[in-house]
């Protein structure tokens, strides 16, 4: 794998206000506009006056969401009329004022008159660079007028991290510091590194070479990594650092961390805002862990008929913990509800009444006695100390409501006491609800999966969420663009049930056109939370995906599907054009519950990714646990982005043996094609590089942006994980 170069503004100032997944997509949208709307000269006379120096422009990127970027970029070069494809200053007042960014602070003549103060001359041509400088310069203009109300890049809910300015909080950054001292200062490797000092950029240093995320990570969801896998010289080169990286965003992605608009390059220069996002993350993962009924049945208590538990399963972790805190206050005589971890907790009352009922022993009534909320909020503070309560917020983090330190705040306390009844009639119904252990697997593997498509929804409980319909719409939209006809499509909130049935016909009708296998499933099927029908149509929809994507990528398919014979084929041929000596039979194939033929297979497509002195024979069942881990492992490090689990590969679950088979020839197939066609090996005869060029817009679409939820290519920015933004669903009627 070989590294690319960042796209390079020659102001290091204004370059730090942009990641390079941003400075990479607006450089490649430039370039595809001029090609496409200027003549030759003109598109070469507008590529010179925008290119910095040593630049790498990757004309690959393709951004489908409409972010604040696009409309910036696509309105100016829609003002680009003349022949000559030049902006000016004058071209960008009527620009600017159509902005949302502007719309209702800056009028067309005030952005003019900013603009006029510094540059003399309206007519002047103005370069790329220029523009930024004056859109950032128009920015901070509005944000003085209106306040300050650009969200922080560290957001626990979630939200893009991708911002015009970028901010950071320093108290959040100095909680997760403590958080990492505490949770960490006993490991191996990064003990000699802590404790971290909060006031210096120590943090942002040491997790330059991915080590401390990747560990991070293991906290949040123990054996999530194999640490095995993780590189940890004392001094790493460039490749392996890399491939850290590339491990720890893989493996965000698969304890469900939104990482789309984070690239491996954005780790190592150490972007700030975008590593306090990852970190807020994994720590908000961490906390909410124990927010679910099969880790804690006792949450049952929460609903007054056992009907409603159905409903509690489908909640979100954050809603979870907002209804547990209510119900505790009620019990303490609190009249308000409290609907978020910001205004409503500002005055501290809510806090001083739910600590005085989980801990009785501690309670006072000088807190609620005190009037001035910034002591009230010390009191608070003092009495957690007692329940031994990490302290993830200081006074002034309650009085200004810091939702993400609240609710790491609150996540704590439910820890240490929930104050939930160990003896409910309810548990047991609770727990006969629980998936079996594949279902549980397969349906985490779905959810994790559609949540790295990037559409607008969130899933926390797919049985749950796909019962509207609308969620499966986006996904289809998402994998085959244009095949969802918005009109007759009803978004939730849905009150009358008939309109959830039309959702969920229209996403039968639209399976049935893809050749999907549906034989007496309806629409209503859905509706009525089938999980069996549920599952079965989520699978097709993923493997339609992963057979889209390798058919761009395969020469001789011709256009042809590939089936699951051709995986299978290719994974036996690159196992034995290495000299190994394992086959499969199939991908219920027993044999493979060892292990040993899918290492043999990672090694094959790269050689230096397996250290076999890590690897054991397989022959009883812990063994094949270390095998399997590794597996996940090396191939996340690889650069696949894979949900399956361990158990996976021991059962030999077939579907999720597909899968890891399929993404493994995806990534190899994407390496071939990158490399030049005089160093062609067999794999790089089998990829039709100009048949991929030469696809039309939507196919490449969703190709570049489908490949983030199967694979990275650390050579290839366009379909590294986070290189892309997520492709927006279109306008929904």
């Amino acid at each position: 794998m070989s590294g690319f170069v960042g796209v390079v503004v020659s102001d290091p100032r204004l370059q730090s206000q942009f990641t390079q997944v941003e400075l990479r997509s607006l450089k490649s949208k430039l370039v595809e506009y001029l090609k496409d709307r200027l003549n030759i000269t003109a598109a070469a006379n507008a590529r010179a006056a925008i290119a910095a120096p040593g630049a790498a422009v990757e004309a690959s990127v393709v951004v489908e969401e409409k972010t604040e970027f696009d409309v910036i970029i696509e309105s100016w070069f829609l003002s680009a009329r003349n022949e000559s494809g030049c902006v000016t200053v004058g071209d960008l007042p009527p620009v600017m004022a159509k902005l949302k960014a502007f719309s209702g602070m800056l009028g067309e003549e005030e952005i003019k008159a900013i603009l006029g103060e510094s540059s003399s001359d309206m007519k002047e041509e103005i370069d790329f660079e220029s523009f930024l400088r004056a859109f950032l310069n128009l920015q901070a203009r509005a944000t003085a007028r209106s306040g300050p109300k650009l969200k922080t890049s560290s957001s626990f809910l979630k939200a893009s991290t991708t911002t015009l300015r970028h901010t950071i909080s320093e108290t959040e950054k100095a909680s997760y510091v403590a958080h990492i001292n505490s949770f960490l200062r006993e490991d191996p490797f990064l003990k000699k590194y802590l404790p971290l000092d909060p006031s210096t950029n120590a943090l942002f240093d040491l997790a330059k070479d991915g080590v401390l995320l990747c560990k991070l990570i293991n906290v949040a969801v123990p054996g999530t990594i194999d640490e095995r896998a993780i590189n940890t010289k004392w001094v790493l080169n460039p490749w392996e650092r890399n491939e850290n990286h590339t491990l720890c965003l893989n493996s965000a992605k698969a304890i469900g961390c939104t990482v789309v608009n984070i690239g491996t390059q954005d780790l190592v220069e150490g972007r700030s805002h975008l590593l306090l996002g990852l970190i807020s993350q994994i720590i908000k993962i961490q906390l909410l862990a124990d927010l679910n009924l099969k880790k804690t049945p006792q949450l049952v208590e929460l609903v007054e008929d056992s009907k409603d538990v159905e409903e509690l399963m489908g909640l979100p972790p954050e809603k979870v913990l907002l209804k547990w805190m209510n119900f505790q206050l009620k019990k303490s005589g609190y009249s308000k509800q409290v609907t978020n971890f910001s205004s409503d907790l500002k005055d501290g009352e809510a806090y001083a009444h739910l600590l005085n009922v989980l801990a009785p022993e501690h309670g006072t009534t000088a807190t609620l006695d005190t009037k001035d909320p910034t002591k009230r909020a010390n009191l608070v503070l003092e009495q957690a100390e007692k329940m031994d309560c990490k302290r993830y917020v200081t006074p002034k983090d309650i009085v200004e409501g810091s939702t993400n330190l609240n609710l790491a705040f609150v996540a704590q306390i439910f820890q240490q006491r929930n104050g939930l009844s160990t003896d409910n009639k309810n548990i047991s119904f609770a727990e006969m609800m629980s998936d079996d252990a594949q279902t549980s697997r397969e349906e985490r593997c779905f959810r994790l999966w559609i949540n790295s498509l990037g559409i607008d929804s969130y899933i926390n409980n797919v049985f749950e969420d796909v019962r509207t319909g609308w969620v499966l719409l986006e996904v289809l939209d998402r994998i085959s663009p244009g095949s969802v006809n918005w009109k007759l499509a009803t978004k939730p909130p849905i009150k009358m049930p008939f309109r959830k049935v039309e959702n969920c016909n229209q996403v039968v009708k639209i399976g049935k056109e893809l050749n999907f296998s549906l034989v007496n499933v309806a629409g209503n099927d859905i509706v009525q939370g089938n999980k069996k029908l549920i599952l079965a149509l989520l699978w097709q929809l993923m493997r339609f995906t992963m057979l889209q994507l390798l058919r761009n990528l395969r020469s001789h398919s011709q256009g042809k599907e590939i089936t699951d014979a051709d995986i299978l084929n290719w994974a036996n041929s690159k196992v034995k054009s290495s000299g190994r000596t394992s086959q499969m039979e199939s991908f219920k194939d027993k044999s493979l519950s060892n292990g040993i033929f899918f290492l043999e297979l990672l090694s094959a497509v790269e050689p230096r990714v397996v250290n076999w002195s890590l690897v054991t024979k397989g022959e009883t069942d812990e063994d094949k646990k270390l095998n399997a881990t590794y597996i996940i492992s090396v191939a996340r490090k690889l650069g696949c982005s894979i949900f399956l689990l361990p158990e996976d590969i021991m059962e030999v679950n077939q579907k999720m043996i597909l899968t890891l088979t399929a993404c493994i020839m995806y990534w190899s197939l994407q390496q071939k094609a990158g490399e030049s066609g005089s160093n062609r090996s067999e794999d790089n005869r089998s990829v039709d590089e100009s048949s991929a060029a030469s696809m039309d817009g939507d196919n490449e679409a969703v190709l570049t942006s489908e490949a983030s939820s199967l694979s990275i290519d650390d050579s290839a920015p366009s379909s590294q994980v986070g290189e892309e933004e997520p492709n927006k669903t279109p306008d929904k009627e």
